[in-house]
Formats: structure tokens, sequence, C-alpha cells
């Protein structure tokens, strides 16, 4: 098996960066077609930090979105299905638990049920968006609306 197919395994065959789908059966010189992708940017790589990045390291992208991240943060889309107040951008989000774990507010939502909605996506994205972080969430009332929290527990 090659390196890429590894990763592609381990990944679900799913794109970390658009969490769509990565066809095998596509040509890697194709816009959708599989690619490997390192997460850790220069300034990451280039830390003294043990234990690697927050996504594990090599990750299977889109060819497309992984060229297209070269030039552009990517952004990881919240579901369009939820109403959803102040979403953070969880590649910051992510970044900033993985160095200094604790709890961090992530999105408010108007009703519970959009909350609860929400804090199931986010773990369920978090498995694929960040492997080696490993995070819970928690829904807190308060002012009419609920507030959905990320905790990761800080790396040793």
């Amino acid at each position: 098996m090659s390196q890429l197919e590894d990763i592609a395994d381990r990944d679900g065959w799913r794109c970390w960066v658009c969490d769509e789908p990565v066809d095998r059966a596509t040509s890697v010189n194709d816009p959708r077609g599989p690619s490997v992708d390192s997460r850790t940017t220069g300034q990451r790589a280039s830390s003294k930090k043990s234990g690697g990045d927050f996504a594990g390291g090599e990750r299977l992208a889109h060819r497309a979105c992984n060229t297209k991240k070269g030039a552009v943060t990517p952004v990881i889309p919240w579901p369009a299905v939820l109403i959803l107040m102040e979403p953070a951008v969880l590649l910051t989000v992510a970044d900033r638990l993985d160095r200094k774990g604790g709890r961090e507010i992530v999105v408010r939502c108007a009703d519970r049920a959009d909350a609860e909605r929400a804090a199931d996506w986010l773990v369920d994205r978090f498995s694929r968006l960040a492997p080696a972080l490993p995070v819970e969430t928690s829904i807190e009332p308060g002012g009419g609306q609920f507030v959905v929290a990320l905790t990761a527990a800080r790396r040793r």
C-alpha cells in the first residue's frame, strides 16, 4: 500500500478541509483527486513543541483543497442547516486548544435543539479535523440563548 492509501484509509477517505468524500478512483491530478497534506505550517514545523500538531501530521485532502490552502487559510464550514450566532473559526479554536488546553466558547444558538446538534456536529467534525486533539462539548443557557463550548485536555 502507498503512503497516500495508508493516510486515506486512516482518514476514512474524507478531506480534512471540506469534510467531503474523496474518491479513490479519481486521478491524483484531478482537483477532486486525493493528495497528502501536511497540516503543519512552517511556523509550527520549526517550533520545538513535541507531540506534533493537532491534526496528527499528514492528512488526506482533495488536490484542490490542498492547493487552495497554500494561498489562503482554509475555512472549515459550519453546517448550513443550523441557526448559529457568531460561530468561531474552527482552525483557530483547534490551534488554541492544542496550545493551551482548557475551554473555549465556539458558538451561540437560539434554542437548545440547535445547540445540541451543533455540539454533536463539533465532536464529530473535530474527530477528523483534529484527531490528535480529543474534545468534549458543554451547553450552557444564558440570556435567552445557549452557548456551546469545547473543552480539550492539555497534552503533556
